[in-house]
């Protein structure tokens, strides 16, 4: 396999496996995507979305159950994983206990048959490039979590591989190395410019590592857009939910003007952005909590009226529940210290008020 490429290439990919009764059912289902050399892409979502059936299949460990895979003009999902040539980070690290730093880098050039003359350099690089020199002939063991991983990483990329696969590969540390360790990986990447496909359930890592983020649901792409669009620009309510909307309130629709939708409850008037287009009386509104501010008086539109019903404090700034006198609970991220039953107004921007179509049942704003 080739060391460099310009597109890895998925069509329609597809994984099925056997469910209750002999039912199939498709864990992942015509997965679309292009990669681009030296392009870092993120597959987020929950667990049991799929994220990992897509990594999988691109390095050859699952059978496709439909669709292709293509390295430029070649094509890939009939080979092997061996032959792919893709180098693999695993959440468990999977080093050998009973092997040196060294000789845990240097085991894939081994079985690739490389001689032990071009060995050494090669694995000496990759440990510069994962800042592990004069660890060289320690254990894994004798390692903290972090180091391992970055063993872990030296040995994917030793192989000098056209695509590198990370599977969930911080899970295993503490919040301090997540946070050393990413910005690593980060790193790595820009000096190796080689392609990247990171899984992960985490929010923040796929908004600080990739340039492209893939959110998934049920085995379905939801989006694929660049992390400021998929942080503030959530294709449905699902991604808005996943990526930190936590105020979703369903209101009726009182009004429509272009991509300004005028949305209202007894207690809530709010002027919105329509992402998608409604159906019917009844809307599903999603606000983030730090797009929302806490004032003693109220501003002149997109008001809510309230009192403070829980005040969590987080250093810089709190987070704050008010409840309306309808019931509906807002969550909102204030670095103003207000005291718990409180009377206070909210005041949430309407370029901040994503309108989607209805989700939910006829019960009151916000309440599920």
């Amino acid at each position: 396999m080739k060391h460099d490429f310009n597109e890895l290439r998925l069509d329609r990919v597809t994984r099925r496996f056997a469910g209750h009764g002999g039912h199939a059912f498709n864990a992942l289902n015509e997965l679309t995507l292009t990669v681009r050399r030296g392009e870092f892409i993120a597959l987020l979502g929950p667990s049991g979305c799929g994220k990992s059936t897509a990594l999988n299949c691109i390095a050859g460990l699952l059978p496709l159950s439909g669709g292709t895979i293509r390295l430029d003009d070649q094509r890939i999902d009939t080979l092997p994983p061996e032959r792919r040539g893709f180098g693999m980070v695993f959440q468990n690290y999977a080093l050998f206990p009973h092997m040196s730093v060294v000789k845990n880098i240097a085991f894939g050039l081994r079985m690739r048959g490389i001689a032990q003359s071009a060995i050494a350099p090669r694995v000496a690089h990759a440990l510069k490039l994962v800042q592990l020199t004069g660890q060289e002939h320690k254990l894994p063991g004798q390692l903290s979590g972090g180091q391992q991983q970055r063993v872990a990483i030296a040995r994917a990329i030793v192989i000098e591989p056209p695509l590198i696969l990370m599977d969930e590969p911080l899970s295993n540390l503490d919040a301090k190395l997540r946070l050393e360790t990413r910005s690593e990986i980060r790193r790595i990447h820009r000096e190796l410019g080689r392609a990247t496909i990171y899984v992960t359930h985490d929010q923040d890592e796929a908004l600080s590592l990739a340039d492209r983020i893939v959110v998934m649901k049920d085995g379905v792409v939801q989006q694929i857009a660049n992390p400021q669009e998929v942080y503030a620009q959530p294709a449905n309510l699902h991604v808005a939910r996943f990526m930190g909307y936590r105020n979703v309130l369903h209101l009726d629709v009182s009004e429509e003007n272009g991509d300004r939708v005028k949305v209202e409850a007894p207690d809530i008037k709010l002027t919105g952005v329509r992402k998608l287009p409604l159906a019917g009386k009844r809307a599903t509104v999603a606000i983030r909590p730090e797009e929302m501010t806490i004032a003693t008086a109220p501003a002149a539109e997109n008001v809510i009226a309230g009192r403070v019903d829980n005040v969590e404090y987080g250093g810089r700034d709190s987070l704050v529940d008010v409840v309306t006198r309808g019931g509906a609970r807002l969550h909102v991220r204030a670095p103003v210290h207000v005291a718990m039953g409180a009377d206070v107004h909210v005041h949430v921007p309407p370029e901040r008020v994503l309108v989607y179509p209805y989700d939910g049942s006829d019960s009151p704003a916000g309440i599920p």
